[in-house]
């Protein structure tokens, strides 16, 4: 890991939790919500309930009109504006304040990705790096819905690989652009107003274009026949001799990579919001289904196995909420640091890019966990349409695909940290060695426990250590090559992951418990499962990686200090699961709502 001169730490360090320990009243939680911001949340709510459930047929099939209408309902609801400054018409919300109004829409997975297509990726370019003029012309429509808005990046040939779009931007002797070229699987294609286009100018400068649907050139092939959100519209957007004015070029030319990484970093967070949504959704569905369903002449939710699942699905929602809202918090403190001008808010943004990863990893995971285990728990009827964990089960699938499939969040993740080391902006390096000395040293007698969770905070600590042993471990092995071994980044990206997600739990639950509030003791014992389960996790992938990394007498020796590193007793899960869906059955659902 060859280092650079180093550069300017900023305010708010991405990935900062894998050096230490962060104090529990440094991270956001959903309870630190303000009322207004949480009547607001109550407004997304009753919109889901009152007006996007009952269409849920007609959105499902597509009738003309009724998700552009809903959409404009939202609008109306100010449900479009959340993340745009009060100035073009939004209503400039905090970023935990803008989760929560996502959350509730996660219900209907189709609207949701058609919402978030148009909140997030479609207007977002125009928030961050429009020009004072492109904002006040579309701002205030996209925020009202008098316009939707969509992002096409995709091609046949970049995916993952955005950079290899072929889609091309001839510039004209008076200025403008002429756009040719075919984007593929664009949410929102079938009624956008307004298109975020990635497009190669002379064919090598990838730069983005704000392209209205009326422009010359414009037009949309048919829809996409989908496994799953066969509400929304998603369609290929063909550009054909499009005629693009010169004032409609966002940013600057060859800098269109910087919006779309930026964007989807965004983009990344706010899938993770609807995810935690869903996951509500599916655990509440259930819930119900186990109290009511009678077999055997009870109740099927009295079931220990049973149980367990609502408790485990309870826990994996919990997990996914609060590293979801730490990251929200994190966003807001690093924004909140840029100050107002283009650059400091790109440069916040990019450092939030490995907590931005793992949120959408982990969160769009947990959903699909949560919806086996609730077809599962609906048995045979969990398979047919007339219940709607049968829609949840197709809808949750393409969370771990878009917005950068997991894999390549993964990589992301783990191959920010180690380019961050390389450039002196992120010391890795001292804490591998810190806790290779640890590890070294002879045992230290047992630290007095000091509180409900000091023994899941000890899990925490130790998981830490362990992750940065098998990261010194990699680097050891590979030195500067280790960027070249995906299945090693893949496992440490999971153990970083892991890391993050317990942690949050932990520092959530620790909140909960000194607020002594009416659902604390369910918040401690739904971080304790997390920190357990997670750990456990944790620890699996790490053994799993070890022969990798080592052989012989060294991989015994590397063997034994996981040991050392990994010796906290596991909890009596059986007994905390029996608590948990004790708590979950009788709120009906997930028990912190």
């Amino acid at each position: 890991m060859k280092h650079t001169a180093a550069q300017e730490v900023p305010r708010v360090l991405g990935g900062a939790f894998l050096l230490g320990e962060t104090p529990a009243s440094a991270v956001c939680t959903p309870e630190d919500l303000t009322a207004e911001e949480r009547m607001m949340g109550q407004v997304a709510a009753d919109f889901v309930a009152q007006e996007v459930l009952p269409r849920l047929e007609a959105i499902e099939h597509q009738e003309a009109g009724v998700m552009v209408g809903l959409l404009k309902r939202a609008g109306e609801l100010g449900l479009l504006g959340a993340d745009v400054p009060e100035a073009h018409g939004g209503l400039g919300l905090r970023k935990a304040a803008s989760t929560l109004l996502a959350e509730p829409l996660g219900a209907v997975g189709s609207f949701a990705v058609s919402h978030g297509a148009h909140t997030c990726i479609g207007t977002l370019p125009l928030v961050y790096f429009g020009t004072p003029e492109q904002q006040a012309r579309y701002l205030p429509r996209l925020a009202s819905g008098e316009w939707l808005g969509a992002y096409a990046l995709t091609e046949a040939g970049s995916g993952s690989d955005a950079l290899a779009a072929k889609t091309t931007a001839a510039g004209t002797p008076d200025g403008a652009y002429r756009l040719n070229g075919t984007k593929l699987w664009i949410t929102n294609a079938g009624f956008a107003d307004l298109f975020t286009v990635f497009a190669k100018v002379d064919g090598k400068d990838f730069s983005a274009f704000l392209v209205e649907r009326t422009f010359p050139g414009v037009s949309v092939g048919p829809e996409e026949r989908k496994m799953g959100i066969k509400g929304s519209s998603t369609r290929p957007v063909h550009l054909t001799d499009a005629m693009v004015p010169a004032t409609n070029l966002l940013g600057e030319v060859g800098r269109g990579q910087v919006i779309a990484f930026t964007i989807l970093n965004l983009g990344r967070f706010k899938l993770g919001a609807g995810c935690v949504g869903g996951a509500k959704a599916a655990l509440k569905a259930a819930t119900q289904y186990a109290a009511a369903r009678q077999q055997f002449g009870k109740p099927i939710a009295s079931f220990g196995l049973i149980q367990g699942k609502l408790a485990r699905m309870a826990a994996l929602t919990f997990a996914a909420e609060s590293l979801l809202y730490r990251t929200a918090g994190l966003l807001e403190q690093a924004l909140t640091g840029a100050g107002a001008n283009r650059e400091g808010a790109r440069r916040a943004l990019e450092e939030m890019a490995v907590e931005c990863a793992l949120a959408k990893v982990f969160c769009t995971e947990a959903l699909d966990a949560v919806v086996d285990e609730a077809v599962q728990i609906f048995g045979g009827y969990g398979y047919s349409q007339e219940y709607p964990v049968e829609r949840f089960y197709r809808d949750s699938r393409i969370n771990r695909i878009f917005e950068g499939t997991n894999e390549i969040n993964r990589l992301l993740a783990t191959g920010m940290i180690l380019k961050r080391a390389a450039q002196g902006r992120f010391p890795l390096l001292p804490a591998l060695k810190a806790v290779q000395e640890a590890i070294l040293a002879p045992p230290a007698p047992p630290a007095p426990e000091d509180g409900p969770l000091a023994p899941e905070a000890e899990r925490v600590r130790q998981g830490r250590q362990a992750t940065l042993l098998l990261a010194g471990l990699a680097y050891q092995k590979y030195g500067d090559r280790l960027g070249d071994e995906q299945e090693v980044l893949g496992g440490l990206s999971d153990l970083i992951l892991q890391l993050f997600a317990a942690e949050s739990a932990l520092l959530r639950g620790a909140r909960a418990v000194a607020s002594v509030g009416p659902k604390a003791a369910a918040a401690a014992d739904l971080a304790r499962a997390a920190v357990a389960e997670g750990v456990a996790t944790l620890e699996a992938t790490a053994r799993r990686l070890l022969p990798t990394l080592a052989e012989g007498d060294a991989l015994r020796s590397a063997a034994a200090a996981l040991r050392k590193v990994l010796r906290a007793l596991p909890p009596d899960l059986v007994a905390l699961h029996r608590r948990s869906a004790a708590a979950t059955l009788t709120a009906g659902g997930y028990p912190l709502v």
